[in-house]
């Protein structure tokens, strides 16, 4: 057993995947935890497709592809925010659009510049493919973004469950969003090598949710997502070495599959405890009732 455990980290390769998986596993869940209690999950996915014409302009130009990124993930939220706030279009309408425009530009992009982005690794990841430095900028984005989560952890939860609320008492919500845009496109951004912009929402929305299952705070949900983020990164490393299985859709897969057993066996919330619970207590009430009876 433990001979199957080290095996893997004899190679340099596989140390690194393991690495940023962990790092990955660890930052996506705790952004993630912000879009479901803000039934804003579908967003971390539109913004994953907005930053592909960032990523072929700083191909095409020579500059660090962190920078492209940022920018035009960053356009692609404000852009929705401008819809939503100029128009009667619903935001769900206006994710829709903003998502169709951005993709199909950088698509375009591409092929017009003639860059040599590899589609597949952008769309699927690459973690085995990760390099020293990348892990380096993994953790300086992981650390900055949970720093800040950290240090406006209060007025971020005001924000998030009451908008109204924080502004009337003065918070500054044009600003809490716009750093909750930049913390989601930095994390799809850290994410991408690891398992590509078609499957980073399965990482910020399945850790997060398996949390949301059995815990009831949003900082536990953060706390108890980043475990789950970072065992099924782990996971997922190993089943794709030793089954031969694409490494970033094995994550997602052993992420779903977390969630699936939270889903069946969670003591509050579970599908199969829940039925339990329910029968047990039809039985006191049954109970209750036949001595009141016999009272």
């Amino acid at each position: 057993m433990l001979n199957l455990l080290l095996e893997p980290l004899g190679y340099e390769f596989m140390r690194n995947a393991i690495a940023i998986g962990i790092l990955v596993g660890i930052l996506c869940p705790v952004v993630g935890s912000y879009l479901i209690v803000q039934r804003m999950a579908l967003l971390g996915d539109v913004i994953a497709h907005c930053v592909l014409p960032g990523l072929s302009l700083s191909f095409f130009f020579g500059v660090d592809i962190l920078i492209g990124a940022f920018g035009s993930g960053i356009l692609g939220a404000l852009l929705i925010a401008w819809i939503r706030s100029q128009t009667r279009v619903k935001v769900d309408a206006a994710m829709a659009l903003t998502f169709s425009t951005f993709f199909a530009l950088g698509v375009t992009l591409i092929t017009v510049l003639k860059n040599k982005l590899d589609l597949d690794s952008f769309l699927f990841g690459d973690i085995l493919g990760v390099a020293p430095h990348d892990i380096q900028r993994t953790f300086v984005i992981a650390a900055l973004i949970l720093l800040m989560i950290k240090l406006f952890y209060k007025e971020l939860l005001f924000y998030t469950f009451d908008k109204t609320g924080a502004q009337a008492i003065g918070l500054p919500i044009n600003t809490l969003y716009f750093g909750f845009m930049a913390a989601i496109t930095l994390t799809i951004i850290a994410s991408m090598q690891a398992v590509g912009v078609l499957l980073v929402i399965s990482l910020l929305v399945g850790p997060a949710l398996t949390a949301y299952l059995l815990v009831k705070e949003l900082h536990q949900m953060m706390i108890v997502g980043a475990i789950v983020g970072a065992i099924a990164s782990i996971v997922g490393v190993y089943l794709s070495y030793y089954r031969n299985l694409p490494s970033g859709p094995a994550i997602v897969l052993v992420s779903s599959s977390l969630f699936l057993l939270a889903l069946l066996f969670s003591p509050s919330q579970g599908i199969l405890t829940r039925s339990t619970q329910t029968e047990s207590t039809t039985r006191l009430m049954n109970r209750f009732k036949f001595l009141r009876r016999n009272d």
